[in-house]
């Protein structure tokens, strides 16, 4: 009984305690923001596209503003961070010139009704050699590998031609000799954000594999601009980076990378949009005779014969009523030219025979597995020429329709043993960012998780859903690769979280629902 007479006197004077405070109950009380055990005095970001605020296939000036260092900086700036200042492009075109010639083009937005994208017109303003002064908070090029950060003359404008310096970097670095890193450490940096690695895959997954997998080969001087970096350079790279930072007792944040194949560069074109509609160029009727003669001239015949040869799962009828796969090459398969080229011979002659063999022998039908790239939509039914062709010359109809009666090439689409050589890449970077995070003591971000989070049900947020759908999605941009305006907002928070949660900080989150998901036409 007494128990509950201290229970109900303790309600009461908690009750009464409300009612005298003038303060809105509802109101949780607002927890001042702090560092931590982070010093943000000096903040540098070092990184690649994602870094720098490329957006739309294009760095411009808003994009930069957007990015999401220089979201990180501002809310840093209420713990006792400094000035954060970055290489700003001289407009919101986009694009560069060197000499006076566009060596980048414009950005990308979206034309009225017919939401296609397309490049802002105008030419761009940023003259590659009209050298910047002053040093720079934000160190991200777009474009760099991770061994471009340690890579002295990346700055040096007489390497542009040659493809051993980055436009981006010459506008920017303190001299043509130096390298990133160094540009970084001159600064004496308190705290740092690393995001790298993404295009020691992403160049390869783009080109559709028309690259090479360089695993095993520790000379990153003798790797093509497509080509996936030997995961032993990734790893020596990342570590000699993290240790130099970290030198003088800076704290920093780093973040692994999401599995670039889920981005929608990669997941918006479907394998099997053929439909008779599609192939009659909007005219179904059409494009049912068109579907009946392929049929009978080339899949059909073509299909009796891969099975014959005990390869006849490679090629199926196109359907007359739904969707049929693309047409695609696929190099990883066996070569039956010249198998096909002695079984045509007799109906065909040589001549057409050995033109069949050529163009067929590694064909075959996209499947759910493969990743159609978003470029190769405009590519689809196009005449192929003397120079994407893949055989040298352009094909005579009717046998000149990319993906329809003529086989999408490597660079068109990425196929399943090129997507498991992205993913090992991949996991072995990731294993060396969180090792080396562990080991430094350093905030770490699952970016890999976030991704995975956009592209299966989206992030609420608000009275809004972020996915990694095409467009509409709202986390990325026109190009399917760089985050949109509101992409580097999400990615900026969580940085954030993982900044608190290691270094006891408080920062805040900034409003995702004040970044754009598209930029229009004419940025003001």
């Amino acid at each position: 009984m007494k128990k509950n007479i201290k229970l109900l006197l303790l309600v009461s004077l908690t009750f009464m305690a409300a009612c005298n405070n003038d303060d809105n109950n509802n109101t949780p009380e607002e927890v001042p923001v702090v560092p931590g055990s982070a010093v943000f005095t000096k903040y540098i970001a070092l990184g690649d596209s994602f870094a720098a605020g490329y957006s739309d296939n294009a760095l411009f000036k808003k994009g930069q503003e957007n990015s999401y260092p220089n979201i990180l900086a501002q809310q840093f700036v209420a713990a006792g961070g400094g000035a954060f200042t970055q290489p700003l492009m001289n407009d919101n075109i986009g694009g560069l010139l060197l000499g006076g010639n566009v060596i980048a083009g414009t950005r990308l937005y979206f034309i009225g009704k017919t939401q296609t994208p397309t490049n802002v017109v105008g030419k761009p303003t940023t003259e590659v050699t009209a050298h910047l002064t002053g040093t720079f908070n934000n160190l991200g090029v777009p474009g760099a590998k991770s061994y471009h950060l340690l890579a002295p003359n990346y700055g040096s404008a007489a390497g542009i031609m040659a493809g051993t310096a980055n436009p981006y970097f010459v506008r920017f670095a303190s001299s043509p000799s130096t390298t990133v890193l160094a540009d970084a450490l001159a600064q004496d940096p308190t705290f740092f954000s690393l995001f790298i690695g993404g295009n020691d895959v992403l160049l390869y997954a783009t080109s559709g594999g028309t690259g090479k997998d360089q695993t095993g080969n520790p000379n990153p001087a003798t790797y093509g601009t497509s080509d996936i970096t030997d995961p032993a350079v990734f790893a020596s790279v990342y570590s000699n980076l993290v240790t130099a930072l970290t030198a003088k007792g800076a704290k920093g944040v780093v973040a692994n990378l999401p599995y670039i194949t889920a981005l929608p560069h990669f997941t918006t074109i479907p394998y099997n949009p053929l439909t008779a509609k599609t192939i009659g160029k909007d005219d179904a009727v059409v494009g049912l005779a068109n579907i009946k003669a392929l049929n009978a001239q080339l899949y059909g015949p073509l299909k009796q014969v891969l099975t014959a040869l005990n390869a006849g799962d490679r090629i199926n009828l196109l359907s007359e009523t739904g969707t049929s796969p693309l047409l695609i090459k696929d190099e990883s398969l066996t070569n039956l030219a010249a198998q096909l080229t002695a079984a045509f011979t007799p109906m065909l002659g040589a001549q057409n025979a050995a033109f069949y063999g050529a163009v067929f022998g590694q064909a075959r039908q996209a499947k759910a597995t493969d990743l159609i790239l978003l470029p190769t939509k405009q590519d689809i039914g196009l005449p192929p020429t003397a120079a994407n062709s893949g055989i040298g010359i352009a094909p005579p109809p009717p046998l000149n329709a990319f993906g329809i009666s003529y086989p999408l090439q490597d660079k068109h689409v990425l196929i399943p043993t090129e997507i498991a050589e992205i993913k090992k890449a991949t996991d072995a970077y990731n294993a060396t960012i969180e090792a080396v995070a562990k080991e430094k003591g350093l905030a770490f971000v699952d970016t890999r998780a976030t991704l995975t989070q956009l592209a299966s049900g989206g992030i609420r947020f608000g009275n809004f859903t972020m996915s990694s759908s095409f467009a509409t999605g709202g986390a990325f941009s026109l190009d399917g690769v760089h985050p949109s305006a509101r992409g580097y907002g999400l990615i900026a928070n969580i940085f954030v979280d993982a900044i608190n949660a290691k270094y006891g900080s408080t920062l805040r989150h900034v409003d995702l629902g004040v970044y754009p998901i598209q930029y229009p036409e004419t940025i003001q």
